[in-house]
């Protein structure tokens, strides 16, 4: 199944509303990318199915404070 590695987000359930208002049940994907991300506390690549918003995160704080922030090991 789709699912981050750090945060744990995964698909979820939600309803299209037609125009007369009729809710039918659908999936919400997220969007999962597999990424190597170089760990310099490890000196090593680690291969990680993160989303999109987890990328721009680890960009900005770094991939240890980011899976210390969601209690995550690597």
């Amino acid at each position: 199944m789709a699912r981050s590695d750090i945060t744990g987000k995964r698909k979820l359930k939600a309803q299209n509303v037609s125009h007369s208002n009729i809710k039918t049940k659908r999936w919400q994907n997220i969007n999962i990318q597999t990424r190597r991300v170089w760990v310099p506390e490890l000196k090593r690549f680690v291969t990680l199915n993160l989303t999109t918003r987890d990328i721009r995160t680890i960009d900005k704080i770094g991939v240890t404070a980011y899976a210390k922030r969601h209690g995550a090991k690597l």
